[in-house]
């Protein structure tokens, strides 16, 4: 009860303060409302935890936080001493990524052979839906080249790791959520330029083969990196599998460089420089860290999850940040029908998967699985192409406000339907019952 009325207070604080805010707005005061509306999302974001419908929007709310603050005070999250806060960016998701490598392995794939349906459909889906649904935006809506360009990228990049969250919060299929979310991805460096350029070209130039090699320093080779860690934290595989694997991952590093090669010119000196280069960060790196790890805290799988999981969030917060900072003239010309047009794309993401689910009449599991991996795609790397497209306070806008949303309006149909028992969830029930 003290708890209940500890969250309720903060709840009511929160109320009290978007109704001064809302004063202040009709005032006239607008100006002075920033201080305010930060307060709003920081006590929310500690009120919703108090309550088991919103409980998992704490994060969102600190995301809303900000994003108030650099709409308001941009100069303080544009540069810090003369250095640029976008340079976090790659950084930042290379992170993130690991985090997700690390937590996956080779044997994340095998959904492909047990649940090759539903990977299918799913897979087709997200790489269907999406980007079309994007372009029938930017051909409907007269927005700025460049802003069009960000909305069709993000429905290009691959399913993000927040949908399977939602499918474990939905009681969805979560197996197949993460088979799904892997294919995306690992195809991802040969399907999002490819549909960036035929569908995007229109409004940005897109190079193909470095759009491809961004997409393999971002999100592959630290993906790798996890794969490894996970590999030799783990400890599990014996000495020859660890082997076969880590071989594999050695010649996917070395093949991947041949695309640097063709993208700086290189000849054969400077691709042994880079592949060594890559292979000392993304494969000699996490195989000593993860030994370390385990010798010093005996692989404590939970703690790394702890860190890792507390350094996504910090990396997605700063991510989001910095570009509506830099971006905050732009979004303040298009900011309104922007935010319309993203949620729009987003809910027509779950619904449009959903239905190809049920058109090709897959479970319910299945389908709320197929929806949440067509409809919440990986913001993150969306930011990270558009910086390194040289776009970001245009380009990477639509990401940066599909990020957040998503993962409200995600939560929200995650919500419902767990209060909607699924065909094996009644099932299984009903075995309870006669056990």
């Amino acid at each position: 009860m003290k708890n209940l009325n500890k969250y309720t207070y903060a709840l009511g604080l929160a109320i009290l303060l978007l109704i001064t805010t809302l004063i202040l707005l009709l005032t006239g005061n607008g100006a002075k409302t920033g201080p305010l509306l930060i307060a709003f999302f920081i006590t929310l974001s500690f009120a919703v935890k108090g309550f088991q419908p919103t409980k998992g929007l704490s994060f969102t709310m600190w995301m809303f936080t900000a994003v108030t603050a650099a709409m308001f005070y941009p100069q303080y999250f544009v540069s810090m001493g003369g250095f640029p806060l976008k340079s976090l960016i790659v950084p930042l998701l290379q992170i993130i990524m690991f985090g997700m490598g690390s937590q996956m392995s080779l044997n994340d794939f095998t959904g492909v052979i047990k649940m090759p349906k539903g990977v299918v459909i799913g897979v087709s889906a997200h790489y269907l839906v999406m980007p079309l649904m994007a372009f029938a935006i930017t051909r409907v809506f007269n927005f700025p080249p460049e802003i069009s360009a960000g909305i069709i990228l993000v429905g290009c990049v691959p399913s993000g790791l927040a949908s399977n969250v939602m499918s474990l919060l939905a009681n969805a299929n979560l197996a197949l959520a993460v088979t799904i979310g892997a294919v995306t991805t690992i195809i991802s460096p040969f399907i999002t330029p490819f549909l960036m350029k035929v569908i995007g070209g229109q409004y940005v130039a897109v190079d193909v083969w470095k759009m491809m090699l961004d997409i393999i320093h971002m999100m592959i080779f630290p993906i790798i990196a996890g794969f490894i860690f996970n590999l030799i934290n783990g400890g599990k595989a014996n000495s020859r599998s660890k082997a076969i694997e880590l071989t594999s991952y050695f010649i996917i590093i070395l093949l991947a460089n041949l695309i640097n090669m063709k993208v700086h010119q290189l000849d054969f000196t400077g691709y042994l420089i880079g592949s060594a280069k890559s292979l000392g960060i993304f494969f000699l790196l996490p195989a000593l860290v993860a030994s370390l790890f385990r010798y010093f805290l005996k692989g404590d799988k939970a703690l790394m999850k702890k860190i890792l999981s507390l350094l996504s969030m910090v990396g997605i917060a700063i991510i989001v940040t910095v570009i509506t900072a830099a971006g905050r003239n732009s979004l303040l010309q298009v900011g309104a029908l922007l935010l319309i047009m993203t949620v729009f794309h987003n809910v027509a993401g779950y619904a449009l998967g959903y239905g190809a689910a049920w058109i090709f009449k897959m479970p319910e599991q299945d389908r709320r699985t197929i929806a949440f991996e067509v409809g919440m795609p990986n913001a993150g790397l969306a930011s990270g192409l558009a910086l390194a497209m040289g776009n970001i306070a245009t380009i990477g806008l639509a990401p940066a406000i599909y990020g957040p949303l998503m993962n409200v309006t995600g939560s929200t149909l995650a919500s419902w339907w767990r209060s909607k028992p699924t065909d094996n969830s009644t099932k299984e029930e009903s075995g309870k019952q006669k056990a």
